[in-house]
This record gives C-alpha cells, sequence and structure tokens, in this order.
C-alpha cells in the first residue's frame, strides 16, 4: 500500500490550482488541506519542512510585504510569522509519506506520484 498524498494548499493560487489538476488526472486519491482553514501549527510547519528537506528561508515568499522584517530573524522566529501569516508560505506543498516536494513548478508534483 502506497503512503497518502496530501496537499496543502491556497484555493486562489493558480500554482496550488494547476498541481490538484494533475493530482486529480493521475488518479491517485489525496488529500486537499486549505491551510487558511486549517492553520498549520508550529509543530505542523517544522514537520513540513524537514520533509522539504530545504533551509527554512527557501519556504518564506520574500515577495510578500511583511517577509521585509524577517531578513535578520532566526528560523524559529521565521517559522513562528508564517504560522501566524500562512501568506509567508510558498504553495503548494505536496506529501506523500516520508517526502515532500514545494510543487513550484506543479509539475514537481510527478515526482511524488512515480
Amino acid at each position: 500500500m502506497r503512503d497518502q498524498i496530501v496537499i496543502y494548499q491556497k484555493p486562489t493560487c493558480s500554482k496550488c490550482r494547476a498541481t490538484l489538476s494533475l493530482l486529480k488526472e493521475s488518479g491517485e486519491e489525496f488529500e486537499s488541506i486549505n491551510y487558511y482553514e486549517t492553520p498549520l501549527t508550529i509543530d505542523k510547519l517544522r514537520e513540513l519542512i524537514q520533509k522539504l528537506n530545504m533551509p527554512v528561508r527557501d519556504l518564506l515568499r520574500k515577495d510578500e510585504p511583511s517577509a521585509g522584517n524577517l531578513g535578520a530573524a532566526s528560523d524559529d522566529e521565521i517559522i513562528k510569522a508564517m504560522v501566524e501569516n500562512p501568506d509567508l508560505i510558498q504553495r503548494p506543498i505536496v506529501v506523500r509519506g516520508s517526502k515532500a516536494r514545494l510543487c513550484r513548478p506543479p509539475e514537481s508534483v510527478m515526482e511524488l506520484l512515480k
């Protein structure tokens, strides 16, 4: 049995919608979590970052106005800011088992469908 797929997304995001379409086309079952309606906790965000295997700063949407205040912030401060303001989180994030991908571009979700 394969691990369940979970997508953390924002419905108004074009990259999220494109990734959702690819998941639907794949025929794989998946769970979709709108992290604006179901906010991420600090622990959950840490878990996702670990599965993504990327630095915290790489998950930060640097073009968001409030990201400018985080230049000298620690990883813990950035994670706290992302939990408090989900617009700071790059999206979508797709998880399967112990692996996750930031699906930018959306086609990178295919790495989890193999």
